[in-house]
């Protein structure tokens, strides 16, 4: 994927955080890494021809549930 190389730089990041006695900016990336990974899913799932946020705000999203 294009996008992993984000995540290999707030993993750098993070390490260099935690490596130099900052824990609250390592926990801060943790975070974002987890925000950029949702983010880029979201895309891919956008790219491949999945639901987008508009059809589910107007209620013309069709896709089916996942068995609960």
């Amino acid at each position: 994927m294009k996008s992993d190389w984000i995540l290999d730089v707030l993993t750098d990041l993070r390490t260099f955080a935690r490596a130099n006695g900052l824990p609250a900016l390592a926990e801060q990336l943790d975070d974002t890494a987890i925000v950029a990974m949702a983010e880029i899913a979201e895309r891919a799932e956008l790219a491949t021809g999945g639901h987008d946020d508009a059809e589910c705000a107007n209620g013309s999203y069709t896709g089916e549930a996942g068995a609960i």
